[in-house]
């Protein structure tokens, strides 16, 4: 009867009907993912603001949730138990999860240079890794530089009975060196504008383990087997989504640093600019300027795995063809100039 009085209303309203349908099925299919983060909000992080506010992950057809973690082990734990799709972790706290039993493994890596990093202060500096005997040092249990110590112990043959470590929370670790709870705190090399605006320019001094031949891979991306095997197509349209968020990151920094403040509001830009920019340049390498951002080098991997499994005391030794895999990677062209 209505479409009888009206009858140039049917078609229209039989395509709104049509749009709403397909919206809705559009919807539906949509696929949540959740994505633990390693730390508090830090620059590391940007990218992955950056490609959720750019609709990279809804175009993708996922509707992904960032979550916060406190450290590596934990970020690895939430993944191996369900709770996490994927993560960033440490690759080393990946290999050392792996060799207790931990169905993770690296699909790719963020920083392709190693930020592992001891901070001092000026006063009483950490100038060689012996120099760490006798001293304290801050970290949480899950740290990348808490797992890895054994092995960097062993390598330069410091006399780990001399060496205390603290278990210290996440946001503990600036004021406890700052105030002099601990001699010293592991952290990557990214973090010195925050030890900076606490202690005063020059006052917080780095050990960078690369500079003492440690070096292997570092921030990586992790996901679950269960993800791997069950979600093979989202896991790769997630990372290519997030690999997309670090080239803009990289081509914008400035514009991306305002979508992260609007996301997060909490970050104060003037160590967060800083702070991205320092993990920036552990990404301008060959080795993403040929293969895409993210690349996994099997000669890197392999070495690093060599490094652990010699150094670290693992409960097994973890095979480097088992821990990590780059059939999730789809290219995505790096726009800096390699340094």
């Amino acid at each position: 009867m209505f479409f009888g009085k009206f009858p140039s209303l049917r078609p229209a309203l039989g395509a709104a009907l049509l749009a709403l349908a397909a919206g809705s099925a559009s919807a539906q299919a949509t696929e949540k993912f959740t994505f633990s983060l390693n730390w508090f909000a830090v620059g590391d992080h940007a990218a992955y603001w950056v490609a959720l506010d750019k609709g990279y992950f809804t175009k993708a057809g996922l509707d992904v949730t960032l979550e916060n973690s406190k450290g590596s082990g934990d970020s690895i734990a939430k993944v191996d138990t369900g709770r996490a799709d994927a993560g960033l972790a440490d690759a080393v706290a990946v290999l050392a999860a792996d060799a207790r039993g931990a169905k993770v493994k690296m699909v790719g890596m963020v920083f392709d240079k190693t930020p592992l990093n001891f901070f001092s202060r000026k006063d009483s500096p950490i100038k060689s890794p012996k120099d760490l005997e006798g001293k304290t040092v801050g970290a949480p249990p899950g740290d990348g530089q808490r797992q890895a110590w054994p092995a960097f112990a062993k390598l330069h043959k410091i006399d780990e009975s001399k060496v205390t470590w603290v278990n210290i929370e996440p946001t503990a670790k600036i004021a406890a060196l700052a105030e002099k709870r601990v001699d010293v705190i592991g952290d990557y090399t990214t973090g010195l504008p925050f030890y900076e605006k606490a202690m005063g320019t020059g006052n917080a001094v780095m050990l960078p383990w690369a500079d003492t031949g440690f070096d292997l891979y570092s921030m990586s991306i992790m996901a679950s087997e269960k993800t791997m095997k069950e979600r093979p197509k989202v896991l790769k349209a997630f990372l290519e989504a997030a690999y997309m968020g670090w080239r803009d990151v990289m081509s914008d920094p400035k514009g991306s640093l305002a979508i992260f403040k609007k996301r997060v509001p909490e970050i104060d830009l003037a160590i967060i600019e800083p702070n991205m920019m320092l993990g920036l340049d552990l990404m301008r390498t060959k080795n993403y300027a040929d293969k895409g951002i993210g690349w996994i080098d099997e000669k890197k991997m392999c070495g690093s795995v060599d490094i652990v499994n010699t150094y670290m005391g693992l409960a097994k030794k973890v095979d480097c063809k088992d821990v990590y895999t780059t059939e999730f990677l789809t290219k995505v062209a790096m726009p800096l100039a390699v340094k």
